[in-house]
């Protein structure tokens, strides 16, 4: 299939599908009339490329995670390190907002006491 139908088909963005055909990725990807054609291995690793674009992964960090999938000799470490240093980094984000949504609480809170002396309660 063609890069618009993968892209309409599998609801992957044009931008991503370029960017994994410039990454020199593309295996079972061939080159027809000047057109590439997709195959099941290359949707395969789109399904992750786009897995990782969602868990936060910037367009180098995916390249970089790819190109140590496919050397397939002992990168597992690699890999292993590239989402527990993603998972880190989530977790410290989510701790973040969690302390912002406690000093958000914290000013409603007031707010909301104030209010009540105020109207006399």
């Amino acid at each position: 299939m063609t890069i618009h139908e993968a892209s309409a088909r599998y609801n992957i963005p044009l931008e991503i599908l370029k960017e994994y055909e410039s990454w020199g990725l593309c295996g079972a990807v061939k080159e027809v009339m000047g057109i590439w054609q997709y195959g099941d291995t290359d949707i395969e690793r789109l399904s992750l490329i786009m897995t990782l674009h969602d868990v936060g992964f910037e367009s180098a960090e995916i390249e970089t995670y790819m190109k140590l999938l496919l050397e397939q000799t002992n990168t597992e470490a690699k890999r292993l390190r590239m989402l527990d240093q993603k998972r880190e980094d989530t977790l410290d984000e989510i701790h973040f907002r969690e302390k912002q949504l406690e000093r958000l609480d914290y000013l409603r809170y007031h707010i909301r006491k104030q209010q009540e002396v105020t109207q006399g309660r």
